[in-house]
């Protein structure tokens, strides 16, 4: 019938049956919902695992459903939900480990203390009278074994001794049930407590009782609750560490791309600075060149006025002079003309 129900919410719906207006305040329940258990989409949810049971935690108050489990694990979102549902069953799974470590604590220190014997009662009038009555008349017969002894009666010496030892017997009887009753004390069943679960057991027990218990649901599911916190520890360290390597290693590739952006920045400083000397050499150069070539210019041109000054002059203002002649008949011709033809 399960699987038939099951079935047709699959085909039709979980709403099949419902009524139209009942089908009007219905709602879809999906796996991300609050109603729906976290722990039990993750892992195990811990209200499953001591049903009838000393630890009972009672039903859970959220949603275990296959379906949402299936629809969780098919999910796009499910790794991003993953560590959320984790944690927070860790720290449900912790109180419980809490509150039972405080109950083993408890129960390890009742098995620590010694119990001590506890001091026999005072015998009753009668039996402390009979005890009287025997310690006297075993006193007597020592005193004769002993006179008989110095008599060298041995045979009668020997005969009281054996009266002696009934009187002893008889003494012990008396007070043997009381010592009897604080061996079976001192001699009862040692307890012996599982750290997993935090039940008392008996030690040296029978491998079939111990099996049973190691079998139990309150074992096996403070196990399933230990290991999983151990697991999610290991596995949060091992998540922490790798991100601290990861930020180390980040922090070093900055440092080594700083050190290469200033290695660069002193390159190229050093290539200005080398740059900047050349241009400034060359300047120099030209500087110098140009100073050199004014030089030689002057002291040629002094030489050349040492060697021809004077007729260089007079051609000059002669050149000078025939060159404003020409310029002045160039400009009146008709008047020149006129002169000549008078």
């Amino acid at each position: 019938m399960d699987a038939q129900r099951a079935l047709l919410d699959e085909l039709m719906g979980a709403a099949r049956n419902l009524t139209e207006e009942e089908r009007k305040g219905y709602k879809e329940v999906s796996w991300d919902d609050k109603e729906v258990c976290g722990f039990y989409m993750v892992r195990f949810c811990p209200h499953d695992l001591f049903v009838n049971t000393r630890s009972d935690l009672g039903p859970c108050p959220r949603i275990h459903d296959p379906k949402l489990k299936e629809s969780f694990d098919k999910s796009p979102r499910h790794d991003a939900y993953v560590p959320k549902f984790e944690a927070e069953l860790s720290q449900f799974c912790e109180k419980l480990v809490m509150d039972l470590d405080r109950r083993v604590r408890r129960g390890r220190e009742r098995l620590a203390q010694e119990v001590e014997p506890a001091p026999p009662p005072p015998l009753t009038a009668e039996k402390s009278e009979q005890l009287s009555v025997l310690e006297e008349k075993i006193k007597n017969l020592l005193e004769q074994v002993e006179s008989l002894g110095e008599a060298g009666k041995v045979d009668e010496a020997e005969a009281l001794m054996r009266k002696v030892e009934t009187l002893n017997a008889e003494k012990t009887a008396l007070t043997q049930p009381q010592n009897d009753k604080l061996l079976m004390l001192g001699q009862e069943k040692k307890m012996a407590l599982c750290e997993i679960c935090g039940s008392f057991l008996v030690a040296n027990d029978a491998a079939e009782r111990t099996q049973s218990h190691v079998t139990g649901k309150q074992h096996v599911g403070y196990g399933m609750v230990r290991d999983f916190i151990n697991e999610f520890k290991t596995a949060k360290e091992k998540a922490n560490e790798e991100e601290r390597l990861a930020r180390e290693r980040e922090v070093e590739e900055r440092r080594k791309q700083r050190e290469k952006e200033s290695e660069r920045r002193r390159s190229d400083s050093s290539d200005r600075d080398r740059h900047r000397d050349k241009d400034h050499n060359r300047e120099r150069d030209r500087y110098r060149d140009r100073d050199s070539d004014r030089e030689r210019s002057r002291e040629h041109d002094v030489r050349g006025y040492r060697d021809g000054g004077r007729g260089m002059d007079y051609r000059v203002r002669n050149g000078g002079r025939d060159r404003y002649r020409d310029r002045s008949r160039s400009r009146s011709p008709v008047k020149h003309s006129h002169r000549r033809s008078s």
